[in-house]
């Protein structure tokens, strides 16, 4: 390998050109992981560099090479760079879980801690159908989309779609304990469907399915997020229930229909809320209309369904729950679950994506509150 650069601005340019490489799992700079082992550059301008990997199967290690590559070639005075690929020892991934989840590598949930400022979004509906799944990644997308950082728990264990919508076909890198989630369009996502193979059912009671959450939250490293979103299954079954003991400051969004039995179901699981001690953040309306080319609106599923359940839910959870927006049937924003692109991004001035962009927009405009913090200030 070549000798260790000599020239302290060359050195400091390749080292400042290697602090913007981002980890693509862990989303931080390598630099900062302790995964540069070594850097040299020689006399003819060729780069060597020794990376070293979580794991030897890491399965984006083709794209830090080509990121650290071009990062490096963009450095004046480097012609050439020569990538070397090597695997953390035990004691060096002990060193990296310490950095991440704190001294001594303890796992917890991150999301229950004092001075955790992630705001927690379950998002329920009373049945199946509603389109809960397409609105938690939209809103997800979306908000990642405005330089947020974003997580999604697929926590629809029986009927898990999330990796489907993002176009996810990777599986997640486990390091010893601790599990790195796939990340698309700047969002990390976990879902039971990245353990089973093909279609294959998940037939799981009810302690089994507490365990398997519990699991998405203190195995899988998320980092520092803004917002986390969890996909829950329709109803108030388990999962439900096992959000409010492991998520107690979880907030939830309820997803309706305009149509008044919709309404009057999805009320019942907004309505948990009073048995959990959480909040209700707002309502979503699906499928609210059908823009037709004269400019009218066809009103398929009916009217006022989403309005209704925010003023019931209010009665009824002594606290204000609004109506956060009305998203109307597009056949671009089915298409977009299918191919794995959301319509926030794939066709972003549509009517749909206009509606969860602005629902997004709320959400992103609610501050992460410093209410209860200590703020570590000693008296002089």
């Amino acid at each position: 390998m070549s000798e260790p650069i000599a020239n302290t601005a060359l050195a400091e340019a390749v080292n400042a050109a290697l602090a913007t490489v981002i980890d693509p799992e862990l989303r931080r700079p390598i630099t900062e992981l302790g995964m540069v082992e070594s850097v040299a550059v020689d006399d003819a301008g060729r780069a060597s560099l020794a990376v070293l990997l979580t794991i030897s199967g890491c399965p984006l290690r083709d794209t830090i090479t080509t990121d650290a590559t071009n990062a490096l070639l963009a450095v004046p005075g480097v012609a050439a760079v020569d990538v070397e690929l090597k695997v953390m020892t035990q004691e060096q991934r002990d060193a990296l879980k310490e950095l991440l989840r704190g001294k001594g590598g303890q796992r917890g949930i991150p999301f229950n801690e004092p001075g955790s400022l992630t705001r927690v979004y379950a998002v329920a509906s009373g049945k199946g159908g509603v389109g809960k799944s397409s609105v938690t990644v939209n809103l997800a997308c979306a908000l990642a989309a405005q330089g947020l950082r974003v997580g999604i728990v697929d926590a629809d264990v029986y009927g898990f779609s999330v990796p489907g919508l993002m176009g996810i076909t990777q599986q997640p890198t486990r390091v010893d304990d601790m599990i790195l989630p796939p990340v698309a369009y700047g969002v990390k996502v976990i879902s039971i469907g990245m353990f089973v193979s093909g279609n294959q059912p998940v037939a799981w009671r009810g302690p089994m399915l507490h365990r398997a959450l519990e699991q998405f939250l203190t195995d899988v490293y998320f980092g520092d997020l803004d917002a986390l979103f969890l996909d829950l299954p329709p109803g108030t079954g388990d999962i439900a229930i096992s959000v409010a003991q492991l998520l107690p400051k979880a907030e939830i969004l309820v997803v309706t229909t305009p149509q008044a039995a919709a309404a009057d179901v999805a009320e019942r699981a907004g309505a948990i809320a009073t048995q959990t001690g959480q909040k209700v953040a707002g309502v979503i309306e699906n499928m609210s209309y059908l823009e037709m080319p004269d400019g009218g609106r066809m009103e398929l599923f009916g009217s006022g369904g989403g309005q209704v359940l925010a003023e019931r839910l209010t009665a009824t959870v002594g606290a204000e729950v609004p109506l956060l927006g009305q998203i109307p049937l597009d056949i671009q924003l089915r298409e977009g679950g299918d191919t794995g692109v959301p319509i926030v991004l794939g066709q972003a001035g549509t009517p749909a994506a206009a509606a969860l962009s602005g629902i997004a927009g709320q959400l992103a405009a609610k501050p992460r509150g410093l209410a209860g913090m200590k703020l570590g200030l000693q008296p002089r």
